[in-house]
């Protein structure tokens, strides 16, 4: 495998700007090939894939493409891939769809460790329709969402699961596939929120277990595009639509309004900007997408070890969370120092980072952190360079 951070950096421009950024929470930076095609996209498409023109012959084209790109990967079939603004407005309006389902005498459960996106459109069902509503908690102490008490949350009336693969505040990765087994043993649904994972590990649908599962391009420096991928495309046949249009069929169903075709061209050129992250990457897209993944993950862990090791050296900064497996994302607090205050003092020094503080997060709410003004969010990204790191911490430690 070969991994270079220098030619991976030297294909993003914005990296130039002279700012270290370690918020990828707040999206990735963005390489100048996805830039590039979606402007070129912009000039060329139609505002509508239906007609005989080129433009809409060419959107057309953008929009089967941007199906497969997301498609290869996670491991799914293109046509059960809905597109849309965003993975928080596609979870909402899956739960517009799935609302009939969700009545009095059903249940579903939800975690402290998701996202707002995973958590809310849920919640508003439950209180418009009566679903029973059960929390998965977090431990203290790790932050790890323990197994074991899905088999006593899931019950025989439960219909919904929704889970992150991963925090994008503490980097915690669950066993989504162990809650799915269990969720599908009572026939309910698995919605898997991936929008935290993907920019970091290997994505699979299938060994997921989710039914529905969800991702954010721009988490990883693509357009600001959301998807909702089904693992059997024949399920969306079966979802009320959310359509304008009564003849919508397949993932049309759930895709309200049209689409900005310039954005969806910049879908495919940022997972290929991901598959071509090793230099020594071949094969089929997908086959890509494993190598470089694998080969930035053996960088990112070296790198993350790095980091931890550093800020446990620092008096007054407590990391939050230890959990086993985990992608490179993780929560600080500094003793005595608002979260907004640290983050401020980062920026000051050129050091992009995001502050959680009361309100913005139901997981720093549980652990109790919000109440002592919050904690700042890191994490890493292809381009970050040890160099990076420790400059933070450098920073920190005069703070």
């Amino acid at each position: 495998m070969a991994y270079d951070v220098a030619r991976i950096r030297g294909l993003i421009p914005s990296l130039g700007d002279g700012w270290i950024h370690l918020d990828p929470r707040a999206g990735m930076q963005i390489p100048d090939v996805v830039s590039r095609t979606v402007s070129t996209a912009f000039r060329n498409s139609a505002a509508s894939a239906t007609g005989r023109h080129l433009s809409s012959r060419r959107s057309a084209a953008i929009l089967e493409d941007a199906r497969v790109a997301v498609a290869e990967l996670v491991g799914a079939d293109p046509t059960g891939v809905v597109l849309g603004p965003s993975h928080a407005v596609l979870l909402a309006w899956l739960a517009e769809a799935l609302s009939s389902r969700l009545g009095l005498g059903t249940g579903m459960v939800l975690s402290r460790l998701d996202d707002e996106a995973n958590i809310a459109p849920w919640l508003r069902v439950a209180s418009r329709y009566g679903a029973q509503v059960r929390w998965a908690e977090i431990e203290i102490e790790t932050c790890e969402l323990p197994t074991w008490q899905y088999e006593e949350l899931i019950t025989p009336t439960t219909r919904l699961v929704a889970l992150t693969a991963a925090s994008s505040i503490v980097g915690t990765a669950p066993d989504v596939r162990a809650v799915a087994d269990l969720v599908h043993d009572v026939g309910g649904l698995m919605v898997v929120d991936a929008a935290g994972a993907a920019p970091y590990a290997h994505i699979d649908i299938d060994d997921l277990g989710a039914d529905v599962l969800t991702v954010d391009m721009a988490a990883w420096g693509g357009p600001q595009i959301g998807a909702l991928v089904f693992a059997d495309p024949t399920h969306l046949e079966r979802v009320p639509a959310m359509s304008l249009n009564p003849h919508a069929r397949g993932a049309e169903r759930l895709e309200v309004g049209g689409h900005q075709f310039g954005l969806l061209a910049g879908i495919p050129a940022s997972i290929d900007f991901i598959a071509s992250l090793d230099d020594d990457a071949t094969g089929s897209r997908r086959e890509r997408l494993d190598i470089s993944i694998s080969s930035m993950q053996n960088y990112q862990d070296v790198l993350f070890d790095r980091l931890m090791r550093q800020l446990d050296s620092l008096t007054g900064v407590i990391v939050l969370g230890r959990a086993s497996s985990r992608v490179p994302t993780l929560s600080f607090t500094v003793d005595g120092v608002p979260a907004e205050k640290v983050a401020a003092h980062l920026a000051d020094r050129r050091i992009a980072t995001v502050a959680s503080t009361r309100g913005s997060s139901r997981l720093l709410d549980s652990l109790g952190v919000s109440d002592e003004g919050g904690a700042v969010s890191i994490g890493l990204a292809p381009y970050t360079t040890s160099f990076e790191v420790d400059q933070l911490v450098r920073e920190l430690r005069n703070l």
